[in-house]
C-alpha cells in the first residue's frame, strides 16, 4: 500500500505522533511518503499527486483535517483523520483511537465510509468544513480560547464559553433551502457532525451522510441558559427517557442542505475550530458523500 502522510507541525504543541506512525506502516510494507504541511506547502499542493496513493492521512486538529479532506473532496481516497490537534472533533466522532500503532493498523485494515462535507462561500473566497461552522457565540468562543490552548488544551474551550456571559444579540436573516427566515439570537451553528468535546452531543442525532445539515439557531441570552438543552441532548443519547426542559426557547433547529447567513451587524466566522478573516454573510451547502473518511473494521452506523 502507498501511503501519504500529511501533518501540520504546529498542532497540539507540536508533540504528534503521526512520524511513528509512518514508520510502523513502513515496517508492515508500506510505502509512506510524509510531507509537512506549511507556508512553504499548502495543502492543495500536498495533494496534486494523490491518485498515486491508496491512502492519506491527514495529521493535525480539526482545520487541518477538514482543509485536506476538502482539498480531496470527490477524488475517491480513502482519508484518515489523525488526532494531533486540541480537540480533534472530527477523529473523536469517527471513532479513532489516540495510539499510532492502532491508528496504524487502522490505515491498514480500516475500511471508508461515505461523509458529507460542508463548503462555506464568503467575502468571495470558498473554503470547507466537516465537523461544525458558525457565526456569533461560537466564533467569539474559539477567539477566546486561543490564548488559553497552550495551556489547558481542550479545556480552553469550556473555559472560553463561560466568559460568554452576555454575547451580543441580533437578527439572522436567513435563507433555509430558498426560504427566507429572521430569527433574533446570539449565534447560527451548522452542524454535520454530532459530537462535541468530550462526546457531548451538539444536538439529538446528526447523521453526517444524509445529505443535510444540522442548523442550530442559539437564541438564548448567555451560554449558561443553554445548559438545558445539553442536558436533553445526553438524555436522549443515554435513551433516559423524554426531553424535561423541551420548549424553552433557547435553541431553535432544522435542517438545511444549503443556509445564507446575514446579521444586522457582522458576527465572526468559525469553521472547524479556525477563525475566518471575513464575518457574516456567508452561503453554507452541503457536499454530499464527498469524502471517504477510514473508519474501524465493522462500522457501518455514522449517526452521531
Amino acid at each position: 500500500m502507498r501511503i501519504l502522510v500529511l501533518f501540520n507541525p504546529k498542532s497540539g504543541k507540536g508533540k504528534s505522533t503521526v512520524l511513528q506512525c509512518a514508520e510502523l506502516l513502513r515496517t508492515a510494507g508500506c510505502e509512506v511518503v510524509v510531507r509537512e504541511l506549511g507556508p512553504q506547502l499548502p495543502v492543495q499542493e500536498a495533494v496534486q499527486d494523490v491518485a498515486s496513493f491508496q491512502r492519506v492521512i491527514a495529521a493535525g486538529g480539526d482545520g487541518t483535517v477538514s482543509s485536506v479532506a476538502y482539498a480531496l473532496r470527490y477524488q475517491n481516497v480513502p482519508v484518515l483523520a489523525y488526532p494531533a490537534g486540541t480537540a480533534n472533533l472530527i477523529a473523536l466522532n469517527l471513532g479513532m483511537p489516540d495510539h499510532p500503532a492502532a491508528l496504524a493498523e487502522l490505515a491498514l485494515q480500516g475500511h471508508a465510509v461515505r461523509v458529507d462535507l460542508g463548503e462555506l462561500e464568503t467575502g468571495g473566497q470558498t473554503c470547507g468544513f466537516a465537523m461544525l461552522a458558525g457565526a456569533g457565540a461560537d466564533a467569539h468562543m474559539i477567539r477566546e480560547s486561543e490564548d488559553l490552548k497552550a495551556r489547558f488544551g481542550v479545556l480552553a474551550y469550556i473555559f472560553s464559553a463561560l466568559k460568554q456571559l452576555n454575547p451580543r444579540r441580533t437578527t439572522f436573516s436567513l435563507v433555509v433551502d430558498g426560504v427566507p427566515r429572521h430569527i433574533d439570537g446570539i449565534g447560527v451553528m451548522i452542524a454535520n457532525f454530532g459530537k462535541a468535546s468530550y462526546g457531548l452531543p451538539i444536538q439529538g442525532a446528526i447523521n453526517p451522510s444524509d445529505g443535510r445539515f444540522m442548523v442550530i439557531v442559539l437564541k438564548a441570552g448567555n451560554v449558561l441558559q443553554l445548559l438545558p438543552n445539553v442536558i436533553d441532548s445526553v438524555r436522549s443519547r443515554l435513551n433516559l427517557g423524554d426531553p424535561i426542559f423541551a420548549g424553552n426557547g433557547s435553541v431553535e433547529t432544522f435542517t438545511a442542505r444549503e443556509l445564507s447567513v446575514a446579521a444586522a451587524e457582522p458576527f465572526p466566522l468559525q469553521y472547524d475550530g479556525e477563525l475566518h478573516e471575513e464575518t457574516t454573510p456567508f452561503t453554507a451547502r452541503v457536499l454530499p458523500g464527498a469524502i471517504r473518511f477510514v473508519t474501524a473494521p465493522g462500522s457501518t452506523d455514522l449517526s452521531t
